[in-house]
């Protein structure tokens, strides 16, 4: 069994929500320089150079890349073998966030009460998902999470009959749906199975994967590919002034299901994509 101070996670977590604020990912600048080279849209050409110039002066003056710095969404997974002494793991998580978000000079973005509204003043609490593993460490992902294009996002029940069609249907027109709003361009996460709760965490936790690695399994890597071409090819562009930069990367995470179901939750984010991870 291995002992791990509270305070230890509270660290990390706090230099892994201001470092995922101020450093855009290197997967992510080099996607967004690869496509200003191909982008034929003038107008779209100069939203892509400002969104670069945007990430290079927020690292260099080490201030926060957007104005929404996000809700705090955490990934954690935890090994068996691992003992928390001092606050349980949600409170010095909490605590990291607290630290982060004033130490930071983030954006505090949290209502206690989704219909009274008041700000929680230091944008606790967070959201957190636990997954218990084997082992004696902690993985911790971190996830500033926007909401003009969490607010674009979407989930739907379908029949298993609609099949694989019925769900490339359903992320195109989310996508449409979400026009510039979030953004663009964007980077899709996309869930596919499980239960209704489940596809959506798939949805979310599919945006952790660099845009550089490509999916395990051929089927879905495939795809990915084929959603990302069409994405592009609805012209929304950067920005959604129009182009062939609508979006980054598709990113897809399935899970078994029911044989009556086939759940599909649909996530998107913006260019900035922001996450960091450690482990523990």
């Amino acid at each position: 069994m291995r002992e791990i101070d509270s305070e230890i996670i509270e660290k990390a977590v706090k230099e892994l929500f201001i470092n995922a604020n101020y450093y855009l990912g290197e997967d992510i600048l080099e996607k967004l320089k690869c496509y200003r080279k191909l982008e034929i849209s003038e107008i779209g050409q100069e939203m892509l150079d400002r969104v670069i110039e945007n990430a290079e002066l927020a690292a260099k003056n080490e201030i926060a890349i957007c104005q929404d710095t996000g809700m705090s969404v955490l990934f954690v997974e935890l090994g068996q073998d691992v003992h928390v002494h001092g606050k349980s793991i949600s409170d010095a998580i909490n605590e990291g966030v607290r630290q982060a978000y004033s130490e930071g000079y983030l954006r505090k973005s949290v209502v206690r009460d989704p219909l009274i509204r008041k700000n929680t003043g230091d944008n606790t609490p967070a959201v957190i998902h636990y997954e218990i593993v084997e082992g004696e460490s902690i993985k911790i992902q971190a996830m500033p999470k926007g909401f003009g294009s969490e607010n674009m996002s979407a989930i739907k029940m379908l029949k298993p009959s609609d099949g694989v069609e019925g769900v490339i249907d359903f992320v195109l027109e989310t996508v449409k749906k979400a026009g510039s709003n979030p953004c663009p361009p964007i980077i899709v996460g996309i869930g596919i199975g499980g239960t209704m709760e489940k596809a959506a965490i798939l949805s979310k936790k599919a945006l952790l994967r660099p845009l550089s690695e490509k999916n395990a399994d051929g089927y879905y890597a495939d795809l990915e590919d084929l959603l990302l071409s069409k994405i592009n090819n609805l012209g929304i562009g950067p920005q959604g002034l129009g182009g062939i930069t609508t979006a980054l990367g598709v990113r897809i995470e399935r899970y078994p299901t029911h044989i009556a179901g086939l759940p599909v939750a649909v996530n998107i984010t913006c260019h900035a994509s922001r996450h960091k991870e450690i482990l523990i």
